[in-house]
């Protein structure tokens, strides 16, 4: 697992069906969940470059996309709306993606 030594497995699969129908994907429940948001930000920055996964420095909006396979592979890549809503949370400087500070002050928040 990606996130093995970070999150709990049972946490992770617990997140992931709280958010199976589409449109039901909200970060800050997701995050909470998965207890990422109890992390430390060297945990979150981890995380981070897990999700990273063309490994730019920024996670942009196709890899949003498929935000959830990250932890799980069988899950469903969430819908443009909610791809479009949390990439709007994220990118606080407006360059369409999130950064890594950007995504522990989101993961924080």
């Amino acid at each position: 697992m990606a996130f093995a030594g970070i999150l709990n497995d049972a946490d992770v699969a617990a997140a992931i069906k709280g958010c199976e129908a589409a449109d039901s994907f909200s970060y800050k429940d997701f995050f909470a969940k998965v207890g990422l948001s109890a992390k430390s930000p060297e945990d979150i920055k981890k995380a981070f470059f897990v999700i990273d996964q063309d490994k730019s420095g920024f996670i942009e909006e196709d890899e949003l996309k498929l935000f959830l396979q990250n932890f799980s592979a069988g899950a469903r890549a969430l819908t443009d709306a909610e791809t479009k809503a949390f990439l709007k949370a994220g990118d606080t400087d407006g360059d369409g993606a999130i950064g890594v500070d950007e995504f522990t002050t989101l993961v924080k928040a």
